[in-house]
């Protein structure tokens, strides 16, 4: 016989597969497939009767095994009666009611006012930190009720243009308006005996006090001189520096100072003379007021 020209054209080679062909290898790979991932016990619709065979009860179709069923069941009948099922048993099933939420009753009061308030400025004698004390009066208070508070930045509030040089510390008790206090934006310190409040149920008081954290000066590199701010003491005109405070001043001579009457006998002698000036001609032109002999009339500057 001669395979020249027949179909698939090479010598040894297969011809090219009928439907049917086709259609059987895809149920094979669709079968394999299926016992891979399918667990035919838990189907629903398998069923297998008393002849051996396997039925599916959803489409109502006979199978001769196992392998039969599960290419059956990836296939389009059995896919398009699923979808059917599905719509059929959500169409009849009871709207199921939607579980309850835990309803929590919010309190609402009228507000009375805003608190009264005490501010006290504090700074630590020992090492000089600062620190704030804040005292909130609610007489009226609702029972029950504790007075709260956090601190919030310039970036939160809309009332005010942010400013980070600035924060907000707030008190809020119910029925009273929530307060707010502006404070400097400074890292505050959290330690025990640095930071603490106290609700005084007696009198109706609350206390808070915190304190600024210290801030450390970096000490200048060396090489340059005093930090600015620090005022260093006038140079004399005669270009020596100023004198100690502990050293005395110089006795008198023996003569006395030129141009000072003599001390009475028995007249105590002052441990510290002021100073006096010499007179005009003894000074330079360039030290002293300008005299009548240096050629200004006496009636310069007066018209």
């Amino acid at each position: 016989m001669d395979f020249q020209h027949r179909a698939g054209g090479k010598t040894g080679s297969g011809g090219v597969a009928s439907s049917s062909e086709s259609n059987r290898d895809r149920r094979e790979r669709l079968r394999q497939l299926a016992l891979e991932t399918i667990d035919i016990n838990k189907d629903p619709y398998f069923m297998k009767n008393h002849l051996g065979s396997y039925e599916c009860k959803l489409c109502l179709t006979l199978h001769n095994n196992e392998g039969s069923y599960l290419a059956h069941t990836q296939g389009k009948k059995h896919q398009s009666n699923l979808a059917r099922r599905a719509a059929k048993e959500a169409k009849d099933a009871p709207a199921q009611p939607a579980p309850e939420k835990v309803k929590v009753e919010v309190k609402k009061f009228v507000k009375i006012g805003r608190p009264g308030y005490k501010v006290t400025k504090q700074r630590d004698p020992e090492v000089g930190q600062q620190s704030l004390l804040f005292q909130i009066d609610y007489p009226e208070i609702a029972e029950g009720i504790g007075p709260r508070h956090r601190f919030m930045s310039a970036y939160e509030q809309r009332i005010e243009p942010p400013d980070r040089r600035w924060q907000y510390l707030l008190f809020a008790a119910e029925p009273y308006e929530t307060i707010a206090f502006k404070v400097p934006s400074r890292e505050i310190d959290k330690a025990e005996t640095r930071f603490w409040t106290h609700w005084n149920r007696e009198t109706k008081q609350f206390f808070l006090q915190f304190h600024f954290k210290m801030e450390k000066a970096m000490p200048p590199p060396p090489g340059q001189g005093a930090p600015v701010g620090v005022k260093r003491p006038p140079s004399l005109i005669t270009g020596l520096g100023p004198r100690p405070l502990g050293d005395s001043m110089p006795p008198p001579p023996p003569g006395g100072i030129p141009g000072m009457p003599p001390l009475p006998p028995g007249a105590p002698v002052p441990h510290h003379m002021p100073p006096q000036m010499p007179p005009p001609g003894a000074l330079p032109p360039h030290l002293r007021p300008p005299l009548p002999s240096d050629g200004m009339p006496h009636n310069a500057g007066h018209p």
